[in-house]
This record gives C-alpha cells, sequence and structure tokens, in this order.
C-alpha cells in the first residue's frame, strides 16, 4: 500500500498479538441494542405463548446478528475515522427504528423493521466496499460476497414485512437461515468463490471485548427489570426476598462469564493463529444462546417479582428454568470452544437444573428462582474455588475437573 492510500485508509493497523480497546464510538452505537434487549425481554412477557416465544426468539436472531456483524465490521474498519463514525451513526438511525419496531414486527411494523434490518446488513457492507482501498482484494472481495447473501436475504425480509403475519414467520425463517449459513459456508457465491480462512483474521482481542460489553448490554437490561419491577411493588418479605434472588442470578451469571471464561476467551483469541475461525464459532454463533438466555432469565425476575407467592405455571417455569439453562449451554460451549473441553461444574449445573423440571409445578416462583439461582451460585462458586489458585489462564485450564472434547 502506498503513503498515500495508508493515509486515507478507514482500515485499523493490525499488528500480531496487539490489542485495540472499543473505542467510545463503538459504546455509543451498542446503546442502541439496550433498547432492543429491552423490547425483546418485553415482548416475550407480553407474548408468553408457543406463537410468541417463536417470533421473540426470530426477533433475537435478528438482533444479535446485525449487532455482530457490525463488531466485525468495526474490527477492521478504525472507528475513529470520520467517515467510519459516520457510517455508524446512519446505522444507529436504522438500529433505532428497528428497535421501535420489536414490538409490532409481527403485526403492523413489519415492513419498517425489514427495511431497518436489510439497510443496517447490506447498507454496511456496501460502505466496507467502497470506503477500502481497492489495494484490499481480498477485504472487497469478501464483502462483495457477503453483500451477495445479505441481499439475498434482504428479499425475504422485506417480502416478509409486506405479507400477512402468518406468511411472514415462514419467509423470515428463510431469510435468517440464510444469514445465519453465510459464515458457516464461507459466503461462497458463484463467480467469486468462498471466503478464505484467512479472509478472516480478526484482532481478537477487540472481538472478545466486544463481545464481553454486549453481555454486559443484557445484565444491565437485566438489572432494570429486576430495579423498575422491585420500585412498583409493595414491599413485603417475599417480594423483598424475590428481589434478593433476582439480584444474586444476575451477579451469578455474570461471574460464570466474567470471572475466568472472558479472560481466558481473549486470552485465547490473541493468541490464535486462526482467529477467523474461533471469532465466528466461539463469538459469533456460541454467544447467543448467552445473550438468549440473559434475556429470557429477564422474563423470569419479573414473572417473579409480580407474584413471588402464586403458582408456577409454564410461563415461570420456562423462564425461570429454561433462563438459566440456555445460559449454561451457551457458556460451556464457549468455554469447551477456547479450552478444548467441558467443565464439569457447568455439566453439573445442567443436569442440576433438567433434574429440577419435573418438581417444578409444585414449587411457587420464589422457591422454584431461588432454586435455580442456588444452581447458578453453584458453577459460580465452583469454578472459583477449582480454578482461582491458579496463577495463569493456561494453569486454570488443568485446575478444574473437565470432560474431554473428543469424548462428549
Amino acid at each position: 500500500m502506498t503513503a498515500a492510500a495508508r493515509k486515507v485508509s478507514v482500515l485499523r493497523r493490525l499488528s500480531p498479538h496487539q490489542h485495540h480497546r472499543v473505542t467510545y464510538v463503538e459504546l455509543f452505537f451498542d446503546l442502541v441494542f439496550v433498547f432492543a434487549i429491552t423490547q425483546l425481554s418485553h415482548m416475550l412477557l407480553a407474548h408468553f405463548t408457543p406463537l410468541g416465544v417463536l417470533q421473540a426468539g426470530m426477533l433475537m436472531l435478528a438482533v444479535w446478528w446485525v449487532w455482530v456483524f457490525m463488531s466485525w465490521v468495526t474490527n477492521w474498519l478504525d472507528p475513529e475515522r470520520t467517515p467510519v463514525r459516520l457510517m455508524l451513526f446512519v446505522m444507529m438511525l436504522a438500529g433505532l427504528l428497528m428497535s421501535t419496531s420489536i414490538p409490532k414486527a409481527f403485526d403492523d411494523r413489519g415492513t419498517t423493521f425489514a427495511i431497518a434490518f436489510v439497510t443496517m446488513q447490506v447498507g454496511r457492507s456496501v460502505f466496507f466496499i467502497f470506503a477500502v482501498p481497492r489495494s484490499e482484494v481480498h477485504h472487497r472481495r469478501n464483502f462483495m460476497r457477503i453483500a451477495t447473501w445479505l441481499s439475498v436475504s434482504g428479499v425475504f425480509w422485506i417480502a416478509g414485512g409486506l405479507c400477512d403475519p402468518q406468511t411472514r414467520i415462514g419467509l423470515w425463517l428463510v431469510a435468517l437461515a440464510i444469514e445465519y449459513a453465510g459464515p458457516a459456508m464461507r459466503f461462497r457465491t458463484p463467480g467469486l468463490g468462498a471466503s478464505a480462512l484467512q479472509d478472516w483474521t480478526v484482532e481478537g482481542g477487540h472481538m472478545a471485548e466486544r463481545c464481553a460489553l454486549f453481555i454486559i448490554i443484557a445484565l444491565g437490561e437485566s438489572i432494570v427489570v429486576t430495579g423498575a419491577t422491585f420500585s412498583e411493588a409493595v414491599w413485603v418479605l417475599p417480594t423483598v426476598v424475590a428481589f434478593v434472588i433476582a439480584l444474586l442470578g444476575s451477579i451469578a451469571m455474570w461471574w460464570i462469564y466474567f470471572h475466568l471464561g472472558a479472560e481466558a476467551g481473549s486470552h485465547q483469541i490473541s493468541r490464535s493463529s486462526d482467529s477467523g475461525r474461533l471469532a465466528r464459532l466461539a463469538y459469533t454463533y456460541l454467544h447467543l444462546p448467552i445473550v438468549a438466555g440473559i434475556v429470557v432469565c429477564a422474563v423470569g425476575d419479573e414473572l417473579l417479582l409480580a407474584h413471588p407467592d402464586g403458582h408456577s405455571g409454564a410461563k415461570e417455569q420456562l423462564s425461570m428454568i429454561g433462563g438459566p439453562l440456555l445460559y449454561l449451554c451457551g457458556v460451556i460451549l464457549f468455554k469447551r470452544c477456547i479450552r478444548g473441553h467441558l467443565q464439569l461444574s457447568h455439566l453439573v449445573g445442567i443436569a442440576l437444573l433438567l433434574i429440577l423440571i419435573p418438581f417444578a409445578a409444585q414449587l411457587p416462583p420464589l422457591w422454584l428462582s431461588g432454586t435455580t439461582t442456588a444452581i447458578l451460585m453453584l458453577v459460580a462458586g465452583w469454578e472459583a474455588v477449582s480454578l482461582g489458585s491458579s496463577g495463569t489462564v493456561a494453569e486454570q485450564d488443568e485446575a478444574e475437573p473437565h470432560v474431554d472434547a473428543s469424548s462428549a
């Protein structure tokens, strides 16, 4: 690259094992997704039926996908460059429009949601193609493939937005299948072929930090729900105990992910010779159930605070057991990806949650949520005690009993 081209390039300057900090403009952009997560949890709470769960799940897939694609792009592009900042601000506008459409995305705002989503997905990719220097052949060809795939899925998004709600579900499922198959297929495109693995090389520390911050966003939404619901409730003993249980659940989830897992992931991907593959699996696909689990737990917390002494119906059982179960499944797969084995503490936690299912209907919400929170705290404590005495991430990998991934 010539000196002139380097001067105007919007690409980050990457160095081996270098960790670029997450910029303020990236954090500012993420505020849109704080609202999106809140919208998703409220939608799920208001429509906790099989159809409502399906619809909320589809929108959760869409919200995560548009955010994680942006994280890939800002891993390659420098957000401190004015053109990239302006692109992020335009994406914020589209993202806010998408987020406000979530509650009625399967009603009268389907077209608005679809157009906003497609604008973010395709528009960001087209910007990348025209923003990077022509000398960056591999980057440009890679985003030509991505833009092609996202344009095809965009047809189904917009067509679904224009159709009746029943047809919309089918068309948007096709769109999601195309979106999620793209990275796994390396965006194989006629005439352009498939992306090479080296085309996906990322600055690992930055990617790990971006995803960790999204986990904070999701946990923050759970805290907001807990505080807002408790502030409006009558402060009697069961409600106060429920409030403490909900907060302890959020703390336990934070501990399970951040005490050692986040650092180990950042350590591994920063030193990996195949950072693109690891980022695609561990941070693109496997973080989705972690975020989804937190959202479902937030719904459970709101139900708990509303009726701590009530009956544990299907909503309470699915949210109070399903949320932690989804979360632990996501975390154990993430840690398996970065460490190569399944951690015994997490396997025991998953087993205990499954054992709890037959007894859930007999427990009031206070006891049910208290039990699932105790299980999460057990997992967090077990891991902290097992690995806490080791000084380095590499040493920690050997400290806790685990199940070898090849035999799992």
